[in-house]
Protein backbone atom coordinates (compact mmCIF):
# COMPACT_ATOMS: atom_id res chain seq x y z
CA UNK A 1 0.00 0.00 0.00
CA UNK A 2 3.02 2.36 0.71
CA UNK A 3 3.88 2.72 -2.88
CA UNK A 4 0.34 3.23 -3.78
CA UNK A 5 -0.40 5.65 -1.28
CA UNK A 6 3.34 7.56 -2.53
CA UNK A 7 2.04 7.85 -5.93
CA UNK A 8 -1.40 8.48 -5.04
CA UNK A 9 0.22 11.56 -3.19
CA UNK A 10 2.41 12.81 -5.20
CA UNK A 11 -0.69 13.32 -7.98
CA UNK A 12 -2.63 15.79 -5.89
CA UNK A 13 0.51 17.09 -4.07
CA UNK A 14 2.53 20.03 -6.52
CA UNK A 15 5.41 20.37 -3.78
CA UNK A 16 8.00 18.32 -2.23
CA UNK A 17 7.26 16.61 1.09
CA UNK A 18 8.03 13.66 3.40
CA UNK A 19 5.65 10.51 3.69
CA UNK A 20 6.47 8.71 6.93
CA UNK A 21 4.82 5.22 7.73
CA UNK A 22 5.21 2.86 9.85
CA UNK A 23 8.02 1.24 8.31
CA UNK A 24 9.57 4.11 6.25
CA UNK A 25 10.35 7.57 5.37
CA UNK A 26 9.42 8.31 1.70
CA UNK A 27 10.66 11.73 0.50
CA UNK A 28 8.79 13.12 -2.70
CA UNK A 29 9.42 15.50 -5.38
CA UNK A 30 12.52 17.59 -5.66
CA UNK A 31 14.14 20.02 -3.14
CA UNK A 32 13.78 20.43 0.77
CA UNK A 33 10.56 19.49 2.14
CA UNK A 34 7.61 21.91 2.67
CA UNK A 35 5.81 19.70 5.44
CA UNK A 36 6.03 16.26 6.81
CA UNK A 37 3.20 13.57 6.36
CA UNK A 38 2.86 11.13 9.48
CA UNK A 39 0.71 7.95 8.47
CA UNK A 40 -0.03 6.09 12.10
CA UNK A 41 -2.69 3.91 9.92
CA UNK A 42 -2.66 4.14 6.08
CA UNK A 43 -6.23 4.46 4.84
CA UNK A 44 -7.76 1.68 3.14
CA UNK A 45 -6.80 1.38 -0.66
CA UNK A 46 -10.48 1.67 -1.99
CA UNK A 47 -11.76 4.46 0.24
CA UNK A 48 -8.74 6.05 -1.18
CA UNK A 49 -9.80 5.45 -4.82
CA UNK A 50 -13.66 6.15 -3.76
CA UNK A 51 -12.94 9.72 -2.42
CA UNK A 52 -9.26 11.37 -1.53
CA UNK A 53 -11.07 13.98 0.57
CA UNK A 54 -13.07 11.40 2.39
CA UNK A 55 -9.98 8.96 3.25
CA UNK A 56 -7.66 11.66 3.68
CA UNK A 57 -10.05 13.84 5.82
CA UNK A 58 -11.43 10.87 7.51
CA UNK A 59 -7.65 9.94 8.66
CA UNK A 60 -7.36 13.55 9.63
CA UNK A 61 -10.00 13.13 12.40
CA UNK A 62 -9.59 9.79 13.46
CA UNK A 63 -6.12 11.29 14.35
CA UNK A 64 -4.34 8.67 11.93
CA UNK A 65 -2.89 11.38 9.52
CA UNK A 66 -0.60 14.18 11.23
CA UNK A 67 0.97 16.98 9.97
CA UNK A 68 4.08 18.73 11.55
CA UNK A 69 3.43 22.29 10.02
CA UNK A 70 0.59 24.55 10.69
CA UNK A 71 -2.90 22.80 8.70
CA UNK A 72 -4.10 25.69 6.91
CA UNK A 73 -0.43 26.24 5.17
CA UNK A 74 -0.11 22.75 4.24
CA UNK A 75 -3.98 22.45 2.80
CA UNK A 76 -3.18 25.80 1.30
CA UNK A 77 -0.59 24.12 -0.72
CA UNK A 78 -2.92 21.28 -2.68
CA UNK A 79 -6.14 22.53 -2.71
CA UNK A 80 -5.90 24.16 -6.15
CA UNK A 81 -5.20 20.66 -7.21
CA UNK A 82 -8.41 19.25 -6.34
CA UNK A 83 -9.50 18.85 -9.67
CA UNK A 84 -7.09 15.55 -9.19
CA UNK A 85 -8.90 14.41 -6.34
CA UNK A 86 -10.59 10.81 -6.97
CA UNK A 87 -14.54 10.72 -6.49
CA UNK A 88 -16.52 7.45 -7.35
CA UNK A 89 -19.90 9.55 -7.62
CA UNK A 90 -21.57 6.28 -8.31
CA UNK A 91 -20.44 5.17 -4.86
CA UNK A 92 -21.00 8.08 -3.28
CA UNK A 93 -24.39 9.08 -5.38
CA UNK A 94 -27.05 8.94 -1.83
CA UNK A 95 -24.01 10.98 0.02
CA UNK A 96 -23.62 13.63 -2.76
CA UNK A 97 -27.35 13.82 -4.21
CA UNK A 98 -29.87 13.91 -1.19
CA UNK A 99 -33.19 14.77 -0.90
CA UNK A 100 -34.30 18.16 -2.22
CA UNK A 101 -37.79 18.29 0.22
CA UNK A 102 -38.58 20.50 2.57
CA UNK A 103 -38.53 18.19 4.90
CA UNK A 104 -35.07 16.89 4.58
CA UNK A 105 -33.69 20.15 3.89
CA UNK A 106 -34.70 21.50 7.28
CA UNK A 107 -33.35 18.76 8.95
CA UNK A 108 -30.10 18.99 6.82
CA UNK A 109 -30.27 22.53 7.75
CA UNK A 110 -30.84 21.98 11.68
CA UNK A 111 -28.10 19.40 11.47
CA UNK A 112 -25.60 22.25 11.40
CA UNK A 113 -27.23 25.38 12.54
CA UNK A 114 -28.28 23.77 15.82
CA UNK A 115 -25.15 22.52 17.10
CA UNK A 116 -25.91 24.93 19.75
CA UNK A 117 -25.63 28.90 19.97
CA UNK A 118 -23.08 28.54 22.68
CA UNK A 119 -20.42 26.62 20.49
CA UNK A 120 -20.85 29.39 17.55
CA UNK A 121 -20.35 32.13 20.04
CA UNK A 122 -16.84 30.78 20.75
CA UNK A 123 -15.49 31.63 17.98
CA UNK A 124 -17.86 34.12 16.31
CA UNK A 125 -17.42 38.03 16.48
CA UNK A 126 -19.57 39.75 18.86
CA UNK A 127 -22.42 40.16 15.86
CA UNK A 128 -23.10 36.57 15.64
CA UNK A 129 -22.13 36.45 11.61
CA UNK A 130 -21.56 33.48 10.29
CA UNK A 131 -20.57 34.48 6.70
CA UNK A 132 -17.74 36.63 5.01
CA UNK A 133 -16.82 39.53 6.46
CA UNK A 134 -15.84 42.92 4.55
CA UNK A 135 -12.16 43.85 5.63
CA UNK A 136 -12.51 47.76 4.53
CA UNK A 137 -8.77 48.61 5.98
CA UNK A 138 -6.04 46.27 6.56
CA UNK A 139 -6.22 46.53 10.42
CA UNK A 140 -9.83 45.87 10.87
CA UNK A 141 -11.05 42.96 13.43
CA UNK A 142 -13.49 40.41 12.53
CA UNK A 143 -16.36 42.40 14.30
CA UNK A 144 -15.28 45.41 12.00
CA UNK A 145 -15.17 43.31 9.05
CA UNK A 146 -18.63 41.87 9.90
CA UNK A 147 -20.36 45.18 10.72
CA UNK A 148 -18.60 46.35 7.38
CA UNK A 149 -20.18 43.86 5.30
CA UNK A 150 -23.40 44.64 7.06
CA UNK A 151 -22.81 48.04 6.17
CA UNK A 152 -21.64 47.39 2.11
CA UNK A 153 -24.58 45.37 1.76
CA UNK A 154 -26.77 47.59 2.88
CA UNK A 155 -25.68 50.51 0.79
CA UNK A 156 -26.34 48.49 -2.03
CA UNK A 157 -30.17 48.49 -1.23
CA UNK A 158 -30.37 52.18 -1.46
CA UNK A 159 -33.12 51.64 1.77
CA UNK A 160 -35.21 54.60 3.34
CA UNK A 161 -37.14 55.30 6.27
CA UNK A 162 -40.58 53.01 6.55
CA UNK A 163 -39.39 50.21 3.23
CA UNK A 164 -39.76 46.76 3.95
CA UNK A 165 -37.25 44.37 3.87
CA UNK A 166 -36.85 40.85 4.44
CA UNK A 167 -34.06 38.76 4.76
CA UNK A 168 -34.04 34.76 3.45
CA UNK A 169 -32.04 32.81 5.92
CA UNK A 170 -31.29 35.58 8.42
CA UNK A 171 -29.07 33.35 10.79
CA UNK A 172 -29.05 35.43 14.55
CA UNK A 173 -30.20 38.52 12.76
CA UNK A 174 -27.65 41.07 12.93
CA UNK A 175 -28.04 42.56 9.20
CA UNK A 176 -31.85 43.26 10.20
CA UNK A 177 -31.60 45.12 13.82
CA UNK A 178 -29.09 47.28 11.87
CA UNK A 179 -31.07 48.26 9.33
CA UNK A 180 -34.27 48.69 11.42
CA UNK A 181 -31.63 51.22 13.45
CA UNK A 182 -29.55 52.99 10.77
CA UNK A 183 -31.95 53.27 8.36
CA UNK A 184 -36.02 52.85 10.03
CA UNK A 185 -37.15 50.29 8.00
CA UNK A 186 -39.80 47.07 9.09
CA UNK A 187 -38.10 43.79 8.46
CA UNK A 188 -38.79 40.16 8.71
CA UNK A 189 -36.36 37.24 8.89
CA UNK A 190 -36.82 33.62 7.69
CA UNK A 191 -34.63 30.84 8.89
CA UNK A 192 -35.22 26.91 9.52
CA UNK A 193 -32.87 26.82 12.40
CA UNK A 194 -35.06 26.59 15.86
CA UNK A 195 -31.70 28.17 17.77
CA UNK A 196 -31.36 31.12 15.44
CA UNK A 197 -34.84 31.59 15.78
CA UNK A 198 -35.13 31.78 19.32
CA UNK A 199 -32.13 33.58 19.86
CA UNK A 200 -33.17 36.46 17.05
CA UNK A 201 -36.67 36.63 18.47
CA UNK A 202 -35.69 36.98 22.24
CA UNK A 203 -32.92 39.85 21.17
CA UNK A 204 -36.10 41.85 19.14
CA UNK A 205 -37.39 41.51 23.05
CA UNK A 206 -34.52 42.61 24.73
CA UNK A 207 -33.47 45.64 21.98
CA UNK A 208 -37.20 46.70 22.22
CA UNK A 209 -37.87 45.80 18.21
CA UNK A 210 -40.79 44.54 18.60
CA UNK A 211 -42.68 47.43 16.06
CA UNK A 212 -39.50 47.33 13.72
CA UNK A 213 -38.96 43.53 13.52
CA UNK A 214 -40.60 40.09 12.89
CA UNK A 215 -38.46 36.51 12.68
CA UNK A 216 -40.23 33.09 11.31
CA UNK A 217 -39.29 29.90 11.23
CA UNK A 218 -40.16 29.42 7.59
CA UNK A 219 -39.09 27.77 4.61
CA UNK A 220 -38.19 30.01 1.52
CA UNK A 221 -40.93 27.67 -0.38
CA UNK A 222 -43.81 29.30 1.43
CA UNK A 223 -43.22 32.56 0.75
CA UNK A 224 -45.10 32.68 -2.35
CA UNK A 225 -48.40 31.47 -0.51
CA UNK A 226 -47.56 33.85 2.38
CA UNK A 227 -49.01 37.20 0.92
CA UNK A 228 -46.15 39.35 2.11
CA UNK A 229 -44.79 41.88 -0.13
CA UNK A 230 -41.47 43.71 0.53
CA UNK A 231 -39.45 46.68 -1.21
CA UNK A 232 -36.16 44.69 -0.65
CA UNK A 233 -35.13 41.19 -0.44
CA UNK A 234 -31.63 40.22 0.98
CA UNK A 235 -30.64 36.60 1.19
CA UNK A 236 -26.75 35.91 2.42
CA UNK A 237 -25.12 32.38 2.46
CA UNK A 238 -28.44 30.72 2.10
CA UNK A 239 -28.95 29.54 -1.43
CA UNK A 240 -26.29 27.09 -0.65
CA UNK A 241 -28.54 24.96 1.06
CA UNK A 242 -30.84 24.97 -1.97
CA UNK A 243 -29.71 22.79 -4.51
CA UNK A 244 -29.49 22.35 -7.74
CA UNK A 245 -32.84 21.98 -9.18
CA UNK A 246 -33.96 24.24 -6.62
CA UNK A 247 -32.49 27.59 -7.82
CA UNK A 248 -35.68 28.22 -10.42
CA UNK A 249 -38.22 27.71 -7.14
CA UNK A 250 -35.72 29.72 -4.44
CA UNK A 251 -35.90 32.76 -7.22
CA UNK A 252 -39.95 32.38 -8.43
CA UNK A 253 -40.51 32.70 -4.59
CA UNK A 254 -38.27 36.09 -4.31
CA UNK A 255 -39.93 37.47 -7.05
CA UNK A 256 -43.60 36.30 -5.48
CA UNK A 257 -42.78 38.56 -2.50
CA UNK A 258 -40.70 41.38 -3.94
CA UNK A 259 -42.20 44.59 -5.29
CA UNK A 260 -41.89 45.97 -8.91
CA UNK A 261 -38.46 47.83 -9.09
CA UNK A 262 -37.46 46.14 -5.89
CA UNK A 263 -33.62 44.85 -5.06
CA UNK A 264 -32.83 41.96 -4.22
CA UNK A 265 -29.31 41.31 -3.09
CA UNK A 266 -28.02 37.76 -3.43
CA UNK A 267 -24.81 37.20 -1.30
CA UNK A 268 -23.68 33.33 -2.20
CA UNK A 269 -20.54 31.09 -1.79
CA UNK A 270 -19.74 30.40 -5.70
CA UNK A 271 -17.82 28.21 -8.08
CA UNK A 272 -16.06 28.84 -11.39
CA UNK A 273 -18.26 25.44 -12.64
CA UNK A 274 -20.92 23.16 -11.67
CA UNK A 275 -19.64 20.94 -9.50
CA UNK A 276 -21.62 18.45 -7.15
CA UNK A 277 -19.52 19.36 -3.87
CA UNK A 278 -16.84 17.43 -1.55
CA UNK A 279 -17.74 14.31 0.26
CA UNK A 280 -16.39 14.86 2.73
CA UNK A 281 -17.99 18.58 3.25
CA UNK A 282 -21.39 17.08 2.54
CA UNK A 283 -20.95 13.53 4.90
CA UNK A 284 -19.51 15.98 7.87
CA UNK A 285 -19.92 19.41 7.59
CA UNK A 286 -22.72 20.74 5.17
CA UNK A 287 -25.29 17.42 4.69
CA UNK A 288 -27.05 18.37 1.19
CA UNK A 289 -25.11 21.78 0.51
CA UNK A 290 -24.41 22.71 -3.22
CA UNK A 291 -21.98 25.30 -4.27
CA UNK A 292 -23.79 27.08 -7.38
CA UNK A 293 -21.27 28.62 -9.93
CA UNK A 294 -22.28 32.22 -11.07
CA UNK A 295 -22.96 31.63 -14.73
CA UNK A 296 -25.99 28.87 -13.24
CA UNK A 297 -27.22 31.73 -10.83
CA UNK A 298 -26.90 34.53 -13.99
CA UNK A 299 -28.85 32.03 -16.02
CA UNK A 300 -32.64 31.97 -14.31
CA UNK A 301 -32.51 35.97 -13.50
CA UNK A 302 -33.71 37.01 -16.96
CA UNK A 303 -36.58 34.39 -16.90
CA UNK A 304 -37.94 36.40 -13.69
CA UNK A 305 -37.25 39.68 -15.08
CA UNK A 306 -34.50 40.39 -12.78
CA UNK A 307 -32.05 43.14 -14.36
CA UNK A 308 -28.24 42.50 -12.93
CA UNK A 309 -27.07 45.55 -11.98
CA UNK A 310 -24.07 45.05 -9.77
CA UNK A 311 -21.38 41.98 -9.26
CA UNK A 312 -18.95 42.02 -6.59
CA UNK A 313 -16.37 39.04 -5.61
CA UNK A 314 -15.64 38.97 -2.13
CA UNK A 315 -13.50 36.10 -2.66
CA UNK A 316 -10.42 36.90 -0.64
CA UNK A 317 -12.52 38.42 2.26
CA UNK A 318 -13.83 35.11 3.05
CA UNK A 319 -10.60 33.70 3.24
CA UNK A 320 -9.15 35.79 6.26
CA UNK A 321 -12.74 35.80 7.55
CA UNK A 322 -12.26 32.01 8.01
CA UNK A 323 -8.86 32.36 9.44
CA UNK A 324 -10.37 34.61 11.73
CA UNK A 325 -12.62 31.99 12.83
CA UNK A 326 -9.92 29.34 13.18
CA UNK A 327 -7.97 31.73 15.16
CA UNK A 328 -10.91 32.08 17.36
CA UNK A 329 -11.54 28.39 17.66
CA UNK A 330 -8.10 27.36 18.43
CA UNK A 331 -8.34 29.73 21.11
CA UNK A 332 -11.29 27.98 22.68
CA UNK A 333 -9.85 24.27 21.38
CA UNK A 334 -9.45 23.02 25.01
CA UNK A 335 -12.76 23.99 25.60
CA UNK A 336 -14.60 22.17 22.64
CA UNK A 337 -12.37 19.66 22.98
CA UNK A 338 -13.56 18.87 26.52
CA UNK A 339 -17.59 19.57 25.83
CA UNK A 340 -17.70 18.45 21.73
CA UNK A 341 -14.66 15.26 21.97
CA UNK A 342 -11.51 15.54 20.15
CA UNK A 343 -12.88 13.89 16.34
CA UNK A 344 -14.92 16.96 16.04
CA UNK A 345 -12.68 19.30 17.25
CA UNK A 346 -10.08 18.00 14.87
CA UNK A 347 -13.01 17.65 12.10
CA UNK A 348 -14.25 21.39 12.60
CA UNK A 349 -10.51 22.51 12.38
CA UNK A 350 -10.29 20.89 9.39
CA UNK A 351 -13.40 22.52 8.24
CA UNK A 352 -12.47 25.87 8.92
CA UNK A 353 -8.68 25.56 7.27
CA UNK A 354 -9.66 23.40 4.53
CA UNK A 355 -12.48 26.39 3.57
CA UNK A 356 -9.92 29.03 4.01
CA UNK A 357 -7.11 27.16 1.55
CA UNK A 358 -9.94 26.47 -1.35
CA UNK A 359 -11.27 30.05 -1.11
CA UNK A 360 -7.28 31.84 -1.15
CA UNK A 361 -6.81 28.80 -4.52
CA UNK A 362 -9.91 30.17 -6.43
CA UNK A 363 -11.75 26.85 -6.22
CA UNK A 364 -14.65 28.45 -4.76
CA UNK A 365 -15.63 32.31 -4.63
CA UNK A 366 -18.31 34.42 -2.92
CA UNK A 367 -20.39 36.68 -4.95
CA UNK A 368 -22.71 39.58 -4.17
CA UNK A 369 -25.40 40.44 -6.66
CA UNK A 370 -27.66 43.08 -7.03
CA UNK A 371 -30.25 42.84 -8.97
CA UNK A 372 -34.03 44.60 -9.98
CA UNK A 373 -36.99 43.42 -10.53
CA UNK A 374 -38.18 45.15 -13.83
CA UNK A 375 -36.45 48.55 -15.12
CA UNK A 376 -35.39 50.43 -12.20
CA UNK A 377 -34.36 54.22 -13.42
CA UNK A 378 -34.32 55.93 -9.82
CA UNK A 379 -31.38 54.50 -8.75
CA UNK A 380 -27.79 56.77 -9.01
CA UNK A 381 -25.89 55.73 -11.93
CA UNK A 382 -22.65 55.45 -10.17
CA UNK A 383 -21.04 52.82 -8.29
CA UNK A 384 -20.88 54.87 -4.92
CA UNK A 385 -19.69 50.90 -2.38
Amino acid sequence: MSQLLENYLANIIPVSFCLKTQNNVHHIGDGEPEFTVTMHREPDKKELLTSTSLALGEAYIRGDLEVDRDLYEVLDLFLGQMGKFTTDKSALKKLILTSRSAKNQKKEVQSHYDIGNDFYKLWLDETMSYSCGYFQNEDDSLYDAQVHKVDHTLAKLQLKAGMTLLDIGCGWGYLLKRAAKLYGVHGTGITLSEEQYQQFKQDIQNEGLEDMLDVRLMDYRELAKSSMSFDRVVSIGMIEHVGRGNYEEFIKNVDAVLKPQGLFLLHFISALKEHEGDAWIKKYIFPGGMVPSLREIINILPDFNFYTLDVESLRRHYNRTLLCWRSNFNAHREQIIEEKGIEFTRMWELYLASCAATFHNGIIDLHQLLLSKGVNNTLPMTRTV
